[in-house]
């Protein structure tokens, strides 16, 4: 089976090409040909694949909420020895948050600085370590936040989350993913989201890197509602990208899946690659999405607008208005407004909010906040700017009133 696009790393590749829509039906082959017509699993597909089918959502999902895709694959992803406990090498991954689990919590504001990138060799996998979350994967209802440090690139190994979708945000150096479905390139200012059960590896053509990771149990990252803004704004649809379809065919004898499953890691041995795909179509894909194209709405009068008006995903639940979580970016934009304190607002939740940083500076944060780093606040406990943030407002104001009213003295002279 002759493919131009397999056998090289990702690194090798100028440029890798997308499908864009979220949510949508996609179809992608590899070889003109190898996707099947008319119907999902022919007695033989074409070219001797085998059809296997990858299902997000259960099969009686009301049709606007059902989400699969058939990937036909060299060799079916069923052929593995079977799984073994794999300790990870810090043991701190967690999936289940109760009093059995290795969790703790406190109501105090909690910042963390820019963890250190590791002097031993530390891929994705084992850079892999649990911040803070809730609820059960077990139970499907819940989330964790991770970070992850890593100086080298995964080789034959593939990781795959059984537990819930990962939101990766890469804050230093990029990440070249390998996933079933295709590659994609994800560079400092765009997310990667990875949905349950997928198989991928992770690359780092630019040597050390770190960022963050959401993880929802139960659901699944969507567009928020737009409401009385309209049809238009926030995160595109049309600017979601999905990788097409890529595939390796070579022997890989001693590969080994790692699957996070109850937040604890188990391996198994297989002899190929599981990025054998040589075409899929459906609507259950990676996909991935630059920041910067997010349209953000703001306040042109007065009072500050609530975060939730900067919402790029969201995990609902079951109860309208109220999400598991919710992906919000406080991206560069213009702040006007009159008589108004610039700053975010003094604050109590009954959410809680991790924050970290990307590049730049947080304008409630002038001090001790920097990219790479991290707070959280807890449900209901206070929040706001900093001493140092709130006194610096202060001194702009005094500053433009004591201008002002220079400007007056003058014209009355």
């Amino acid at each position: 089976m002759e493919n131009s696009k397999s056998n090289k790393r990702p690194e090798e590749e100028e440029e890798v090409e997308y499908q864009s829509g979220f949510g949508n039906h996609l179809a992608s082959e590899a070889i003109p040909g190898a996707l099947p017509k008319g119907q999902n699993s022919p007695l033989i597909c074409p070219f001797g694949l085998y059809a296997e089918q990858i299902s997000g959502t259960s099969f009686t999902s009301p049709r606007n909420r059902n989400l699969r895709s058939w990937l036909y694959r060299i060799k079916p992803s069923v052929t593995h020895e079977p799984f073994k406990r794999r300790e990870a090498s810090h043991e701190k991954l967690v999936s289940e948050f109760n009093n059995q689990s290795k969790a703790s919590s406190t109501p105090t504001q909690l910042r963390w600085n820019p963890p250190h990138i590791p002097d031993d060799p530390t891929d994705f996998i084992d850079g892999l370590y649990t911040v803070c979350g809730a609820g059960s994967s077990f139970l499907r209802h819940g989330f964790a936040i991770h970070m992850y440090t890593a100086n080298k690139s995964m080789t034959n190994c593939a990781f795959c989350n059984a537990d819930g979708d990962f939101l990766i945000v890469p804050q230093q150096g990029r990440l070249w993913i390998t996933t079933e479905c295709g590659r994609l390139q994800v560079s400092p200012g765009e997310i990667a989201v990875l949905p349950q059960g997928f198989r991928f590896a992770v690359n780092l053509p630019d040597g050390p890197s770190r960022g963050y990771v959401a993880e929802v149990f139960g659901t699944h990252f969507q567009l928020p509602d737009l409401g009385p803004i309209g049809a238009n704004g926030l995160a595109a649809p049309r600017d979601f990208l999905v990788p097409t379809a890529w595939f390796e065919e070579s022997s890989y004898p001693g590969f080994t899946i790692v699957q996070k499953f109850g937040g604890e890691l188990f391996t198994a041995r297989q002899d190929f690659s599981p990025f054998n795909v040589v075409a899929w179509h459906g609507n259950y894909a990676p996909y991935k999405y630059d920041l910067s194209k997010f349209c953000p709405y703001n306040t042109v009068l007065i009072d500050h607008s609530d975060p939730s008006i900067n919402t790029v995903l969201t995990a609902p639940t079951e109860k309208p208005g109220v999400a598991l979580l919710d992906f919000v970016i406080f991206p560069p934009r213009w702040l006007v407004a009159e008589h108004t304190f610039r700053p975010p607002y003094y604050h109590r939740n009954c959410m809680s909010e991790f924050m970290g940083l990307i590049h730049g500076g947080y304008e409630a944060k002038a001090d001790g906040f920097l990219p790479g780093g991290a707070s959280l606040h807890n449900c209901m406990t206070p929040h706001g700017p900093d001493t140092k943030t709130y006194e610096l407002l202060l001194l702009v104001l005094l500053t433009m009133k004591m201008g002002m009213n220079l400007i007056y003295y003058l014209n009355v002279l």
